[in-house]
């Protein structure tokens, strides 16, 4: 029945990056759902910071300790993972950094660190997660992409390529993976209030110029993804695969 589309009883989700902000509110998303939630961070004291938040809300939420740019850590998390929790139904490759650097001084160091942790992770994370989701012929993988998988800024020359590579690398996914039953999409935040984005908020002229050009009038609230992702990780998007949703209040939309 419709009423129960987007049902995720019985359904373990793995969220990366998910200690704060559109991590944490997501996973909190898909356990009011249903789904058993299992969060990745590379900060211990994070990591026991956020389940703690989601024991207070009583929210049951198991954690796992890797770097989503090591691929042994990788290996060892997930193998545990499945066989603690059983197989991995949903995955949000969510973890990410951005480093802001004039594009002809940026750092190297840099670069790599940015391209790593928002591009390269979300092939190496799905790449051993998908290997489930094959054997059952079932799963929903969720790309965290960015409103910079289509536009720049300055000094964001990194990210914007990462997130351009991870809007292009949902597709490849879903090309491949279609046929094993896995819909693979992509949602793309605009400007989310945030513990990453505390310095924009706070500076009065970047903040003037986002309400007045962002058609809501306003930054996005992590909760408002929840919706998006609900869908992409249930059975209501059985037929979308290799799509962006794009969460922006309508920046995109405009010129």
């Amino acid at each position: 029945m419709t009423k129960n589309l987007f049902d995720l009883s019985g359904k373990i989700a793995l969220i990366t990056g998910a200690t704060q902000g559109i991590g944490f509110s997501i996973a909190k998303g898909l356990s009011d759902h249903g789904a058993t939630i299992a969060i990745s961070a590379r900060n211990p004291v994070k990591l026991e910071e956020a389940l703690g938040k989601f024991q207070r809300i009583g929210i049951e939420a198991y954690g796992y300790l890797f770097d989503v740019t090591d691929i042994e850590e990788i290996d060892i998390a997930i193998k545990a993972m499945e066989y603690e929790l059983g197989k991995i139904d949903i995955l949000v490759n969510n973890a990410g950094i951005i480093n802001r650097a004039a594009l002809e001084n940026y750092p190297e160091d840099d670069w790599n660190n940015v391209i790593n942790t928002n591009l390269n992770s979300v092939y190496k994370v799905s790449k051993h997660v998908v290997q489930g989701m094959i054997e059952h012929q079932s799963g929903k993988i969720i790309n965290i992409c960015s409103l910079m998988s289509e536009v720049a800024r300055n000094t964001t020359a990194a990210y914007t390529a990462a997130k351009g590579g991870v809007k292009m690398l949902t597709k490849a996914m879903a090309a491949e993976w279609a046929k094993h039953n896995i819909q693979v999409n992509g949602i793309g935040p605009g400007y989310f209030e945030t513990e990453l984005t505390n310095a924009l908020q706070k500076d009065e002229k970047f903040n003037s110029w986002l309400i007045e050009r962002t058609p809501a009038g306003r930054w996005g609230k992590p909760e408002e993804l929840i919706g998006a992702a609900v869908f992409l990780a249930s059975e209501a998007s059985n037929f979308v695969n290799g799509q962006i949703v794009y969460v922006d209040g309508g920046i995109l939309a405009t010129i």
